[in-house]
């Protein structure tokens, strides 16, 4: 099976001719649409496609696990990509207000916890991972009125067709195929998700763009986690039964040349590593397309995430998976940078197709989805209600 060291190909590339890849119809030109499309690859690695329709431009990104899943740790968790999409999707906000608002700031800084829970037994099908309020710091350097800032910044988290992912209930939506044939899904909402084939062979038709086309190393481990054989530690994530909590931190600051700069890391449980991402807007919205946008990391998070509950949940129950990967359709409305910089952003439910190859019955194969759902901490924050808690320092 494929590998991240097997892999010829930065972690984080552009992708050449994306026109001929699958993407999202989309004829509302008030929504951005990007399809996520997904692979396993060997253990708890995973490889996407994220094709933007409406920025025409195509990354492939990869996702590791750390230690408490038994990862390898070789590139950033699930989590982590979707921390990173939240956090830069915030800025680009705050730098496009400001500057719609004739607002000088400088010395941009936010320093952003997303915190999970996970609890119940995957045997009895109780288990479920659950969303809850972020915490958001928002450093920032300005000549302005102090409550002049504390309002921009309040109206940016309301732009944030991130943040709308949070405020809303927006019940995810599923299809299965099983084998090369459609089945009925179980427990979830069906999904009428269009012109989804299976992923696997498309990542053999796929190369970068020249490389002056975007940020050489776009993404970078900073700070290992110790993932060897003879760790001693439990990896707590694989447990049948689960109760705790999850925190990851991620922290970003603009660069000169206007790149934004995000330091992630699991700070609960401990020993993650401690990844960095690099975001640029797309030209449409100001920026070069040097780097993903935050949506554009956040969808491939969200992918990923679900992801790796189908293989945690398989590998718990014992179920025979002989291979998986999904197509996964996220809806946003038009960020900052748009025409109509004050109304509050958007969100819309996520459609997801999941292929899978098992010699288990129909049953079987639907309950997998359904608690795969059930347990992925991404697909809750689209069905619960966490708000962000804000914390702004001026000077």
């Amino acid at each position: 099976m494929p590998s991240i060291e097997t892999s010829p190909y930065p972690m984080i590339f552009k992708v050449d001719n994306p026109q001929e890849l699958p993407s999202v119809n989309n004829d509302d030109k008030n929504k951005i649409a990007i399809r996520t499309m997904t692979r396993a690859l060997e253990g708890m690695q995973k490889e996407a496609i994220v094709n933007d329709s409406f920025t025409n431009s195509a990354w492939r990104m990869v996702c590791d696990e750390g230690p408490w899943l038994n990862g390898t740790d070789l590139a950033s968790f699930p989590l982590g990509y979707f921390s990173t999409g939240m956090i830069a999707s915030l800025a680009s906000e705050i730098i496009a207000l400001a500057k719609n608002r004739n607002i000088n700031i400088s010395g941009l800084k936010l320093i952003q916890d997303a915190n999970y829970s996970m609890e119940g037994s995957a045997i009895k099908r109780t288990m479920k991972g659950t969303a809850l309020p972020i915490e958001t710091e928002v450093q920032i350097s300005s000549d302005a009125d102090k409550s002049q800032i504390e309002e921009l910044v309040y109206h940016a988290l309301a732009a944030s067709p991130t943040d709308a992912i949070m405020r809303e209930e927006l019940p995810s939506r599923f299809k299965i195929s099983l084998n090369g044939k459609n089945i009925p899904v179980g427990l979830a909402e069906p999904a009428d998700i269009l012109n989804s084939d299976d992923p696997n062979a498309l990542f053999d038709h796929i190369s970068p763009i020249p490389s002056s086309g975007f940020e050489p190393d776009i993404t970078v481990k900073l700070d290992g986690a110790d993932t060897s054989t003879e760790r001693k530690a439990p990896a707590v994530g694989m447990a049948s039964e689960q109760k705790r909590l999850l925190k990851v931190r991620a922290i970003l600051q603009v660069l000169d040349d206007g790149l934004k700069s995000i330091q992630v890391q699991c700070i609960k449980p401990e020993g993650g590593s401690v990844f960095n991402f690099l975001s640029d807007e797309p030209e449409c919205f100001g920026g070069k397309s040097r780097a993903p946008t935050g949506l554009q990391y956040l969808s491939a998070g969200m992918s990923f995430c679900f992801m790796t509950q189908i293989g945690r949940f398989a590998g718990i129950v014992k179920q025979d998976l002989t291979a998986y990967g999904i197509v996964q359709d996220t809806w946003f409305g038009l960020p900052a940078g748009s025409a109509n910089l004050d109304e509050a952003a958007k969100a819309y439910p996520v459609d997801t197709h999941a292929f899978l190859t098992s010699t288990d019955d129909v049953e079987t194969n639907q309950l997998l989805v359904d608690m795969s759902e059930q347990t992925c901490y991404l697909h809750a924050c689209y069905r619960g209600i966490a708000k962000t808690k804000l914390r702004i320092i001026t000077d």
